[in-house]
């Protein structure tokens, strides 16, 4: 482990005496960890221009004017056809003519598709909540605001909307009154019963029934078949047993983010990208990340690059005798791409043969410009990133808990009040599928890395610029030559599409870029056979004209099916086409087979 780090932390942040970082970590519990400052500031910022723009003001007054009219004209139409729809009922007169057809919805919220929220009262509650929200959205862009207190006005706000939305309350979702009516109230007792474990989970209790995981790691999922081939105090590095004949020559090897566990690229035996690049002929190796305790706080980059990754390539290089095809996902991707260019600044500016060859570099969903990093940029800024450091400072790391929150409160709407309305409303109970229990299977992060993380990449943007330092000497994603193949997925709101294309501009090397359908797990796990896969893709030479992300997206040719194929089919095109006798992992007694012991490591936080 590397003890001394390049690393420089804030100067203010390293003297904050204990009082003042003991006050911020009560603070962030208050606020649910989010900073005080950085929400005064916004919410301050959008103040002080509102304050100062009448015109403003006064559209926004029309505007709140003009949508509750709409709101009345709407639903009045709508309030007389059910009234008389029910006095036709009561008297038993004729029908009358078909009425006219209700006017298009303001909203298609996926929340309120259920025929339910069609009728009176429901569908005026639905839309008065749509209009709110477009007032608000309107109110939040004010002229003057700093673009960043802008995002986070509107992100706010949304969620502050969502927590008063319709379906969210026993009253006003038709769709749990009448789960309760049919089921004479057993909906709700379940609802009750869901909501009381769910609490005493929370709190570290067992709940009432025993919930046995139907899926575990090892049995159900990350069963592919290999060999823990090294280990060090970063990673376990997984060889994946062949099933043909012959290997393609150049192997793989596949670097996922430490965020989350490894077997996101090996979930279960349909949809594992592992057990297909293998039925493929590829010889895969897998980076296992080891999940941190409060002694490894001063782990930073430099370690899960030089430690991680470097000395994972430099293992499968020597195993194979071959160039290695690296992979990285995610902050995985990161990392890689940052290896990449170390690698390449030895080999190319030093002429140092002894280091591994990469024969290609392919980074899924992961950003080298952190620029406009989307939603995740609206949690980030110097008082949220003090905030997380003085956390972290009690502990030596970000529990898994802390960061699996921040994704529930960026999406919110799908993972707390669309699941909670299901759990607690419906009484439904939610049969956890792999990707479900991969989710929930989190993992720390140590303090130093995560803050050098936060400030180098997403506020200083440090490796984009040429300015990351990886042993005390800068990298620059320049020098990296190799042919690359990059993926970003439509749905993306961890690794925005558009982000992640801006490698265009960084390396020195022909790209090929897909966009696929799908989001950040789901839009890369995407094995062939998936209904309803399709990917855009196009390649670009170094001396080629670079598109802007819409010109891309216009010229780009669309497929249907898995991008797989396509990504096989590419690393098969950057070898050299030979093949050779499949590589049978050795097998080693102290290291154990797959999926190895680094990624049975639980925390209770």
């Amino acid at each position: 482990m590397n003890t001394e780090s390049h690393f420089s932390p804030d100067p203010l942040n390293a003297g904050t005496p204990s009082l003042e970082r003991r006050m911020q970590a009560v603070n962030a519990k208050l606020f649910f960890g989010l900073s005080p400052i950085s929400l005064a500031l916004a919410s301050t910022d959008w103040w002080l221009n509102l304050l100062s723009s009448p015109g403003a003001q006064q559209r926004l007054q029309k505007d709140a004017v003009h949508k509750v009219l709409e709101w009345a004209e709407r639903n009045g139409a709508l309030a007389n056809q059910c009234a008389q729809k029910n006095l036709d009922t009561l008297t038993g007169a004729p029908a009358h003519a078909k009425p006219d057809a209700p006017a298009p919805h303001v909203t298609h919220d996926q929340r309120f598709a259920d025929t339910a929220w069609e009728s009176f009262p429901w569908r005026s509650w639905i839309e008065a909540h749509a209009l709110g929200e477009q007032w608000w959205m309107q109110a939040t862009q004010l002229r003057g605001m700093q673009a960043h207190s802008r995002e986070q006005m509107r992100f706010y706000a949304s969620k502050w909307l969502d927590f008063f939305a319709p379906g969210n309350t026993l009253l006003t979702n038709p769709q749990a009154i009448d789960a309760a009516l049919r089921s004479g109230g057993q909906s709700l007792l379940k609802g009750m019963k869901n909501a009381v474990d769910e609490w005493q989970q929370k709190i570290g209790l067992a709940p009432q029934e025993s919930q046995a995981n139907p899926l575990a790691v090892g049995k159900d999922l990350a069963t592919t078949p290999g060999e823990v081939v090294m280990r060090n105090h970063m990673v376990e590095l997984i060889q994946y047993t062949p099933v043909t004949p012959q290997v393609h020559a150049q192997p793989v090897l596949i670097v996922p983010s430490c965020i989350m566990k490894y077997y996101i690229m090996d979930l279960s035996a349909h949809n594992s990208m592992v057990r297909w690049l293998v039925s493929q002929g590829h010889t895969v190796f897998m980076v296992s990340w080891r999940n941190p305790d409060e002694n490894d706080a001063l782990l930073t980059m430099d370690d899960y690059v030089n430690e991680g990754v470097l000395a994972s390539v430099q293992h499968v290089a020597q195993a194979t005798s071959e160039d290695v095809h690296l992979m990285g996902y995610c902050l995985g991707g990161t990392f890689a791409a940052m290896a990449a260019a170390v690698l390449e600044r030895e080999r190319i500016a030093h002429r140092d043969e002894s280091q591994p060859a990469l024969a290609s570099l392919s980074l899924l969903a992961a950003e080298t410009d952190f620029r406009e990093p989307g939603e995740m940029g609206v949690l980030i800024d110097e008082a949220q990133v003090r905030m997380l450091e003085d956390m972290m400072a009690e502990t030596g790391f970000l529990t898994g808990r802390q960061m699996a929150g921040s994704f529930q409160f960026l999406h919110s709407r799908e993972l707390v009040w669309s699941s909670q309305t299901r759990r607690w409303l419906l009484g439904e109970e939610e049969i956890p599928n792999d990707l479900m229990v991969w989710n929930a299977d989190v993992t720390r992060l140590p303090a130093a890395m995560h803050s050098q993380y936060l400030r180098q990449c997403f506020l200083h943007n440090d490796l984009a610029s040429g300015n990351f330092l990886i042993s005390g000497h800068s990298i620059s994603l320049r020098d990296i030559h190799l042919p690359v193949f990059a993926v970003g997925t439509v749905k993306d709101h961890v690794a925005p599409w558009r982000s992640v294309y801006k490698l265009h501009r960084l390396f020195s090397a022909k790209v090929t870029f897909v966009l696929t359908n799908g989001g950040h797990n789901a839009g890369i796990i995407s094995e062939p056979g998936h209904a309803g896969r399709h990917y855009q893709q196009m390649t670009l030479a170094l001396d080629e004209a670079r598109l802007t992300p819409d010109e891309w997206l216009e010229q780009a040719p669309r497929h249907e099916g898995s991008w797989w194929t396509a990504w096989s089919a590419w690393l098969v095109s950057q070898g050299d086409g030979r093949k050779v006798k499949a590589r049978v992992p050795p097998h080693d007694a102290e290291l154990g087979a797959a999926p190895g012991q680094y990624v049975m490591v639980r925390y209770g936080d």
